[in-house]
């Protein structure tokens, strides 16, 4: 049966280092540290989109995680409308990035609309079952 958990964040700049952290506690309580990297930087660039994207004034966005047999799945749902795309940003420009980063560090990413309120994007980490490597 999966867990799941799931925090609310306001909209603001500092919500993404609250985020990063939700994100390596959770994982650490899991006991599924080892992909904690790439889950750390993948959440702090989707928070990031969210706060500048998607929350406005008056919406935060939060963040789930849910922990599967092998994969954890991580989602940053807000109030945004805007299609995510991936980008080719030239070496001049300051953003950009985020989703690249995200399809890189991630084993698979998406997005889904949330009903008229909103949208979820989501990565995929999978994750080494729980005995791999032990012996009997």
């Amino acid at each position: 049966m999966p867990d799941t958990t799931e925090r609310f964040f306001v909209p603001a700049p500092d919500s993404v280092r609250r985020a990063r952290g939700f994100a390596v506690r959770t994982l650490a309580d899991w006991g599924l540290e080892e992909r904690a990297d790439d889950v750390r930087l993948c959440v702090s660039e989707l928070a990031t989109n969210a706060v500048e994207h998607g929350t406005g004034c008056c919406h935060g966005f939060s963040v789930t995680m849910t922990a599967e047999d092998d994969a954890v799945r991580v989602e940053v749902h807000h109030h945004g409308h805007r299609r995510p795309r991936l980008r080719h940003p030239t070496d001049d420009e300051v953003s950009g990035r985020g989703l690249r980063i995200v399809d890189m560090l991630s084993d698979d990413w998406g997005w889904e609309e949330r009903g008229g309120a909103g949208k979820v994007v989501w990565s995929l980490f999978k994750t080494a079952p729980a005995n791999q490597g032990k012996t009997s």
